[in-house]
């Protein structure tokens, strides 16, 4: 299965990550791994006032740092005052690994207590904001991993960690040569792989979610490619009801993940 054994970042993890989410995340969950911190002193007001506490409590070196050296350092304007020089953390290295993880942890438990696979694969993303949103959605309604293919999608960036507010940090993005041969090695997995297409004559809210799943989102606009449509073993629309056609893609995957998360947290009350 050479196919799931793709680093799941994307690329490198970025050296430089910015942003009060951003960073916040990364000390809150992996202090050790921060470098050094950057923040502009001529902001004074009480959110940078709180994060200067909790580095200083957390004993991570800091130093100042104007606007304009954060920009640098940061490769955009849209710092708020914060940069964070990072080292890689461990992270699930394959998507093999960490579908084994789940089948060994699921292997002792009660049938009403297993986790089933919850995966977001991203057809044809490019933007890295969008990418960015889905990842902090996928992190939101505790999806498993992100899938996209190496060649049509955008990798991991500072923008995608900074839109992420956090998530590019805790959840797993692996990019794949052949995402139609990786769908194939999902369902052997015996997960459900659901597409979403506007021309579905179901919708989501008709189909079960409860077991394991993938479900598959185009980008807004041209939608999935043919081949990786023709490989999912369903499709699904989301109902629309007003005059626009489409919705963005991190939009639409809030709605699709989430509603596998209602029917599986109902589920699990019942």
């Amino acid at each position: 299965m050479g196919e799931f054994t793709a680093d799941n970042r994307g690329m490198s993890t970025p050296k430089t990550l910015f942003g009060f989410h951003a960073v916040g995340v990364r000390l809150k969950t992996a202090p050790q791994s921060i470098l050094e911190i950057f923040v502009d002193p001529s902001r004074r007001d009480a959110r940078m006032r709180q994060f200067v506490e909790r580095v200083q409590e957390a004993g991570v070196r800091m130093q100042e740092a104007d606007g304009v050296r954060l920009a640098r350092l940061c490769g955009s304007h849209g710092h708020q005052g914060v940069a964070a020089r990072v080292q890689a953390i461990a992270q699930v290295h394959s998507l093999d690994e960490l579908l084994e993880n789940l089948e060994a942890a699921n292997q002792d438990a009660p049938l009403g207590e297993r986790t089933q696979p919850l995966i977001l694969v991203l057809d044809g993303v490019t933007d890295p904001h969008n990418l960015g949103a889905c990842l902090r959605v996928a992190d939101g309604a505790g999806a498993h991993a992100v899938i996209a293919p190496k060649d049509h999608a955008a990798g991991i960036n500072a923008t995608v960690a900074k839109v992420a507010s956090g998530a590019a940090e805790t959840v797993p993005y692996f990019m794949v040569t052949n995402l139609a041969r990786t769908l194939n090695e999902l369902k052997e997995r015996n997960i459900w792989v659901i597409g979403t297409s506007d021309q579905a004559s179901q919708t989501l809210y008709q189909v079960d979610l409860k077991g394991p799943v993938a479900l598959v989102l185009g980008a807004e606009g041209d939608g999935m490619r043919a081949l990786t449509a023709k490989t999912c073993d369903q499709l699904v629309s989301i109902p629309m009801r007003g005059a626009v056609e489409s919705l963005n893609v991190s939009v639409a995957s809030g709605i699709c993940l989430y509603e596998a998360l209602r029917q599986r947290s109902a589920a699990q009350s019942a």
